[in-house]
């Protein structure tokens, strides 16, 4: 009822109030400040259980999007490739046709070609090139874009294929600590979770576990009145409502720091930069904890003094980028204390932004809530209003983005869990158009992970360099140098 609410009644959009930018809400560190952290972090992890969440469920349909589109719409008797590029305006097929033996996959991809056209070799070069696609994505073929990124051949390292998962675990080294293996939790599809135990059963130093999006976070769809989409046999659509579901899966969490990172955010080369940048952010949160810990447990005495209160004030304000309502200095010591405690006591996040460089996705802002606090939140293009010229301004200018690239504390200062869905924004979610059985539709998209699912979340946002960002969105970014052997 609740979504067929903000279906016919709208979301409201988030309320930007600037951008957040180097020491207006991005840590920028200097080398020292680097290296302190990094100790801290070196010094302190075997303190705590340590873990990494990866989101791996959803299939790499995208990153083969232009080449499934080729195998629609050409025509190996009429067209030429040539033609179909400039007929399109496809670069993406030239860059792929030209790069084709730098890809990972490309002799198992040679040999299968071969099995289902007997005929390949007597092939023109544009037969070829087709006869290549249709055996990379077709079903009696490699089928790839049906397949999990996370199972895909990314990389070759000495003549060994690694997959995103391998290159995981080998990241997660950082945070093993001595006789215990790393911990890695994967969200999967169910019919997938075979490949991935498959993959993982060579390394006897990791503790994986899996789990999927739970079906009681999928959400309805409705036509354009607004009215439930129903399906031939009448009954209602529902469908995955996007990765803002996974703050169930990460709320099943017991450890006590948490790495967040793209399934498809790995690289060959940059290996120790990025690991570095973990330790960073890693102990920042650490650190940042530690002094929260502290001051919630000088909280809890009703006689605290004015001084003690002031600095934890200024703490709230400048260090963690939390300014406080004007009316603060007014309210009676006791009624301080528990706002601060109220301030203090939830989720910490720690997440990595990069400069931007015209990548979609969200990015780091300063948002006024709807008490008139201003807060830092990462936002997508959908939750804000692009239709206002000021808020269009505001997001367009920009200077960072967000890599997904995070660390969480999920604990109290007692050692308790927090409930995590406790500290979602539900208005954060968004309506997106989609199509199903061939008629439009709307779909509702939960608040994303790490945007609306986390808004009430303690966030500090942290430059890191660009380096350490290396997705794979479509098939042609294994081409990139950060995917290719010998570059480190």
């Amino acid at each position: 009822m609740q979504q067929l609410h903000y279906f016919k009644n709208g979301i409201p959009k988030i309320n930007l109030y600037k951008s957040a930018t180097i020491n207006e809400g991005i840590w920028k560190l200097n080398e020292k400040e680097q290296q302190h952290y990094v100790d801290y972090f070196d010094s302190n992890k075997t303190k705590f259980v340590i873990e990494k969440f990866v989101p791996a469920s959803g299939a790499a349909t995208r990153m083969f999007q232009f080449l499934n589109e080729f195998l629609n719409n050409f025509n190996p008797d009429e067209d030429t490739i040539t033609s179909y590029i400039n007929k399109f305006n496809d670069p993406n097929l030239n860059i792929f046709i030209v790069g084709i033996r730098n890809f990972p996959f490309h002799p198992e991809l040679k040999e299968k070609t071969k099995q289902l056209f007997p005929e390949y070799n007597k092939y023109t070069s544009d037969q070829k090139v087709y006869a290549i696609i249709k055996t990379l994505l077709s079903p009696e073929g490699l089928h790839f874009a049906s397949k999990p990124k996370g199972i895909l051949p990314f990389h070759v390292k000495n003549g060994e294929i690694h997959t995103p998962i391998d290159e995981h675990v080998t990241e997660s080294e950082f945070y093993q600590k001595e006789n215990q293996k790393s911990k890695i939790h994967f969200t999967v599809s169910k019919e997938f979770q075979a490949h991935f135990e498959s993959i993982l059963s060579k390394y006897n130093n990791i503790d994986a576990t899996f789990s999927y999006q739970d079906q009681t976070s999928d959400t309805i769809a409705v036509e354009a009145n607004n009215l439930p989409f129903r399906l031939e046999n009448n009954e209602l659509f529902f469908r995955p409502g996007g990765h803002g579901a996974l703050i169930d899966n990460l709320n099943q969490l017991t450890s006590d720091v948490i790495f967040i990172k793209n399934i498809d955010n790995v690289a060959q080369n940059n290996i120790k930069t990025g690991i570095e940048n973990k330790k960073i952010l890693g102990g920042i949160l650490l650190e940042l904890q530690t002094q929260i810990f502290i001051y919630l447990s000088e909280l809890q005495n009703e006689n605290i003094t004015e001084t003690t209160i002031h600095e934890i004030k200024d703490f709230v304000e400048h260090r963690l980028s939390m300014p406080l309502l004007d009316e603060f200095k007014m309210f009676q010591k006791n009624y301080q204390r528990e706002y601060l405690i109220k301030v203090l006591n939830r989720p910490i996040r720690v997440c990595g932004m990069v400069k931007n460089e015209g990548e979609p996705g969200g990015g780091p802002f300063w948002v006024i809530d709807s008490k008139g606090r201003q807060t830092l939140q990462i936002v997508e293009s959908s939750q804000v209003d692009l239709q206002n010229e000021k808020q269009r301004e505001i997001f367009k200018n920009s200077t960072h983005f967000n890599p997904v690239d995070l660390v969480c504390g999920i604990k109290d200062f007692r050692g308790n869990k927090f409930d995590l869905t406790k500290f979602v924004d539900p208005d954060t979610a968004f309506i997106t158009e989609k199509t199903k059985n061939g008629k439009p539709i709307k779909a509702f998209e939960l608040p994303g992970l790490w945007n609306g699912a986390m808004a009430k979340w303690i966030t500090i946002f942290v430059e890191v360099p660009l380096t350490t960002f290396n997705p794979v969105k479509t098939v042609n970014d294994l081409l990139k140098p950060a995917h290719q052997p010998n570059h480190e």
